[in-house]
């Protein structure tokens, strides 16, 4: 595996940080402190049990672990200190009056014993436990690390269970009916999500994910790309003193194994963490389709079946250190790197028809893949604290290089002809892709009184895409010539720049924050086979208010606007983009324009001790609103092509609940009803729409026996109309089964994801000229189970108390 430069500095850095880190370790005028600690009621020796030193001012110095013997040693300078000793499911242990002289070479502390605190522990796994679903002022937090069924998933099942989101055969996202919806990854762009975007998050662990943040109307502090929204992944990390981690191994079928650890060091100014995850699989699928064609001088009938895997390793390694310069400046250095090297086969087989149902003949053809993918990053972020709480500086560059090569080989045979052996067809694709991205950007947050503050920050970033599609068709004297139609050589710029102020206050019971954000877009499009070019851009100005309304502590309402937009994506400006099934192709369109979407939404949030509520009516009115449509040529091909229709309206009812029933069980419930009004035509076709469709999840989780967890997600998404059709109802349930083990250190998991097997997409789309019934499934049911390890952490939770003072969308996306 070749890796970019910017990996290689990204390494050399970081070894040239921890090779100083250690060479400062070895400076003179130190001395050693030593001791050991011990099980207070055993007097056994307690091992990765945590010994932090601090000033008298309790400024953290230095932290150690101790050994497999409870035996720690570390360098101090001359001075006072105080020492602390933590251990999980222990008490906490204080310890005052170590002062080194100077010249003093060694100092013992003897043997210190801790108390174990059994009621403490009770506390954290049951009481203190973060709830799966938290509201806060701008966003819904789902913490997808607590959901059992979710073990073994990918980033992409993980979203597929998160309330108001949705995830088609092909992978692309969608937030309350709509995909124009923006992913980060830790609040920023990232390599992990690739250059399509539904690729990365396939391969990305779910055992990297901590949480899955949902903002359906976001400030003017966010980018305002994307209409429906943003989906931030939090990735796990810990900044405890000493060494922390967990690590998982999992293994399914279909075929699907893996390990991931996630690790952190923290060690006087420096916390190191690492985040790496490895997994192979392979995920059957397919369906199949009838289309019925009504030409102008012919009619006939296809049905379509389709059988294919995709499968092969994925790697992602996150790796970096936050550097603590003074109490007060924070410098961190991470970087990412994912690899993909996979092999897709699709089986397809055709039948066609005559105008009297009579079977003409049976073709099939078969695309054997291989896909390799490479994506590096590499992030610089500073971060300024000042005397003033809530003041605070913060500015990153980041850097992105993704490449991405598919290479397929297609074989034809006619099944019912006089030898089903024979190729009667042999075409090949090439693929190349590659992807450079640079992002600048600094946030300023300046309190002015006890609840008001102002923010500023700009923004800059720079992103080029080259995409070079080969397709090549084997003569009957072995040639390879190429299908000029399906080739071409695409490069794609995109460079946004954008400021944005916003201020934020309480005044009894309202508090506010209204902003302007204002971006200047410059897209450039060049196809080089004919040299056409289509330049673009524009500066637009994009406002958002948020109010509260506060009854009480628990009881709010909450209203919100913002104005969003919605560039083309660069698989949707692509001219070609597929050319697995050479009579079903997905193209893109150069010509395709932003959308601009002005959103409202008003709702009553009541945030309780043991239930959290929200029910809220939204509103978004979308031009230039973009929507696949197909048409059929001459020859019976279906092509499916983005065009901007005139307008869309979306309006709706959304209701999130969140009970702590009993210490024992836990559940959940997401209800969307809305209605989808599209006006628009193509080639004088109408494509007006107007649908009414609804979708639920309920989620229970009960403790049994009080260590295992049971857990049952079961979600339905109604029938909905589309400008050329009807997509079907769509339903599934998960189920996941946990126990503790290791006294709390380790966890057993079970899962069966798909219980019915009916995770199905199922539509019906037609036009002038044509009518297709289709159904299609991506992955079967599975079947996984797993172990996890923690390593001097409790099981993940921040408590009720965090819940309800979490003040949430601070973050800097």
């Amino acid at each position: 595996m070749n890796l970019s430069r910017p990996t290689i500095f990204f390494i050399a850095g970081l070894i040239l940080f921890t090779s100083a880190d250690i060479a400062a370790q070895k400076e003179g005028g130190k001395a050693d402190v030593v001791g050991k600690i011990v099980d207070a009621g055993s007097g056994d020796p307690l091992e990765f049990a945590t010994v932090s030193f601090y000033t008298p001012d309790s400024s953290l110095v230095s932290g150690v672990v101790t050994d497999l013997q409870g035996q720690f040693k570390i360098e101090l300078a001359p001075g006072s200190y105080y020492s602390l000793v933590q251990f999980v499911s222990y008490e906490d242990k204080y310890f005052s009056g170590i002062t080194l002289a100077e010249g003093q070479k060694r100092m013992n502390l003897g043997t210190i014993a801790v108390e174990a605190d059994s009621e403490t522990l009770q506390e954290v796994v049951v009481e203190a436990e973060r709830g799966q679903m938290e509201m806060s002022f701008d966003k819904r937090i789902f913490n997808v690390s607590k959901d059992p069924s979710n073990v073994g998933r990918t980033a992409t099942q993980l979203l597929d269970n998160v309330p108001s989101v949705t995830v088609d055969t092909d992978g692309n996202v969608a937030l309350r009916g709509s995909q124009n919806v923006r992913i980060l990854i830790d609040g920023k762009p990232s390599g992990l999500v690739g250059i399509s975007g539904s690729n990365g998050l396939q391969s990305l662990q779910g055992s990297l994910i901590e949480s899955i943040e949902v903002v359906t109307n976001p400030s003017v502090r966010y980018q305002a790309e994307g209409s429906a929204g943003i989906i931030n992944i939090v990735l796990k990390k810990d900044d405890r003193n000493g060494v922390n981690g967990s690590f998982e191994l999992n293994a399914g079928y279909p075929a699907n194994y893996g390990a991931s650890a996630n690790v952190n060091f923290r060690r006087e100014k420096i916390n190191y963490f690492v985040n790496y995850g490895a997994n192979y699989r392979e995920s059957p699928g397919g369906g199949s389709s009838f289309q019925r064609y009504t030409l102008p001088d012919t009619s006939f009938i296809t049905r379509r079946t389709e059988d294919r895997t995709r499968g092969g390793w994925a790697h992602n390694l996150r790796a970096g250190a936050d550097f603590f310069v003074t109490p007060k400046d924070i410098i961190t250095v991470s970087g990412v790197v994912r690899y993909e090297d996979g092999e897709n086969v699709n089986n397809l087989i055709y039948e066609d028809f005559n105008s009297n149902d009579v079977l003409q003949n049976r073709t099939g053809r078969v695309n054997t893949e291989q896909e390799n993918e490479l994506n590096s990053e590499v992030t610089l972020n500073y971060e300024r604290s000042f005397d003033d709480k809530d003041r605070k500086l913060t500015a990153y560059a980041q850097f992105r290089d993704n490449n991405e090569s598919e290479d397929a080989d297609i074989e034809q045979r006619l099944l019912d002809g006089e030898d089903p052996e024979m190729i009667m067809l042999r075409q090949r694709s090439l693929n190349d892709e590659t992807e450079r991205n640079l992002l600048v950007q600094s946030d300023y947050v300046h309190p002015f009184s006890k609840d008001g503050k102002f923010e500023a920050g700009f923004r800059s970033t720079f992103r080029q895409i080259s995409t070079n599609y080969l397709v090549e068709e084997q003569d009957s004297i072995g040639t390879w010539n190429n299908l000029v139609n399906f080739t071409n050589d695409f490069r794609y710029t995109e460079n946004v720049h954008a400021v944005y102020g916003l201020i934020a206050n309480r005044h009894g019971k309202v508090s506010y924050q209204a902003g302007l954000r204002a971006e200047l877009s410059d897209i450039q499009t060049l196809l080089l086979q004919t040299d056409e070019t289509n330049n673009r851009l524009y500066a637009n100005l994009f406002p958002s208010i948020h109010a509260n309304y506060h009854l009480n502590e628990t009881h709010s309402w909450q209203v919100s606007y913002s104005r969003r937009i919605s560039r083309p994506r660069f698989r949707e400006l692509n001219p070609f983009s597929s050319f697995s099934d050479a009579r079903n192709i997905r193209t893109g369109n150069p010509n395709l324009n932003p959308e601009f979407t002005n959103s409202y939404e008003i709702g009553y949030l009541v945030n309780g001790k043991t239930s959290t509520v929200y029910a809220g009516v939204y509103n978004r009115r979308t031009s230039d609103v973009s929507q696949r449509v197909n048409y059929v040529d001459a020859d019976g091909v279906t092509f499916s092509q983005p065009l901007n229709l005139a307008f869309e309206n979306a309006f709706g009812v959304e209701s999130n609940i969140s009970k702590d029933w009993f210490d024992w069980w836990t559940s959940s419930l997401n209800f969307n009803f809305y209605r989808r009004i599209i006006e628009g035509d193509f080639n004088g076709e109408s494509l007006n729409a107007d649908t009414y469709t609804w979708s639920g999840r309920v989620n229970s989780r009960v403790t049994l026996w009080k260590k295992v967890n049971y857990q049952v997600n079961a979600f339905y998404r109604a029938p909905q109309n589309t400008p050329q059709g009807e997509r079907l109802a769509y339903y599934a349930i998960d189920m996941g089964l946990n126990r503790d083990i290791l006294n709390g250190n380790g966890t057993i998991n079970l899962s069966v994801r798909d219980i019915l097997n009916s995770r199905k997409w199922r539509g019906i789309t037609q036009g002038e000229t044509f009518y297709q019934e289709s159904e299609f499934q991506w992955r079967s049911r599975q079947f996984m189970v797993s172990f996890v390890y923690r390593l001097n952490q409790k099981k993940r939770g921040g408590g009720r108390e965090e819940r309800e003072d979490f003040e949430g969308g601070e973050g800097d996306f």
